[in-house]
């Protein structure tokens, strides 16, 4: 891990869409920590950072393996003793499905990723945040919604958990933030709406710079 005097953003979810465009911007002022499954995505992630004279540390880890998350987190203690922010965007988007044909290895890897990572990530990291630092969760909501029942209801799942935690540490920090992007042309969104006009889309960077002051701000 690099030695850095810029303060850390972790970022996970890190090598493609939302977060790899905020983990892009966010290196003009702070050191990343960036996390993601996908190495050459984060390779090129680094490329662009170093390009724009900022620094990453690359963390090739699956967010749903605990042991892996705890040694990162640990390393990132004993190096720097804490971040200034987490950016969570790392997502598993099922296939839309009627819910009477839900696929269990679907619906397995959506908990795994969209939820049930929560249950390690959050005491992991917040512990790291202390009480001025800021995690910033993502909200894209498809509850309720037909054919969406992987996506929608895991998704709907992780920002109500999200919603807890901010409100158990609105007086303590750190403080927990939940925005809502625009339509993106993502792979994500792709993998709902295939046929659809991705020129009328939002694209990551451009979103990026429009979170950017929220993601930022006290």
């Amino acid at each position: 891990m690099t030695d850095t005097s810029r303060p850390l953003a972790l970022v996970t979810g890190a090598s493609r869409g939302l977060g790899f465009a905020l983990a892009e911007a966010l290196a003009d002022t702070h050191h990343i920590i960036a996390v993601a499954r996908t190495v050459g995505g984060l390779e090129d992630l680094d490329d662009r950072i170093q390009s724009r004279g900022g620094s990453a540390t690359l963390a090739p880890m699956d967010i749903t393996k605990p042991d892996a998350m705890a040694q990162l987190c640990r390393s990132v203690h004993d190096r720097w003793g804490q971040i200034a922010l987490w950016v969570h965007t790392a997502i598993h988007a099922g296939p839309l499905s009627p819910v009477d044909h839900l696929d269990q290895k679907d619906w397995q890897k959506s908990l795994s990723i969209n939820l049930d990572a929560m249950s390690h990530l959050v005491p992991y990291v917040g512990p790291l945040l202390k009480r001025d630092g800021s995690a910033v969760f993502f909200d894209d909501n498809h509850a309720g919604q037909k054919f969406f029942g992987h996506y929608g209801t895991t998704k709907a799942a992780q920002i109500s958990l999200a919603r807890s935690w901010q409100a158990e540490t609105a007086s303590i920090g750190p403080r927990v933030k939940i925005l809502s992007p625009k339509p993106m042309a993502t792979h994500l969104r792709a993998r709902f709406y295939p046929g659809e006009d991705r020129s009328v889309l939002s694209l990551p960077a451009d979103e990026a710079a429009r979170l950017l002051p929220e993601v930022l701000g006290a």
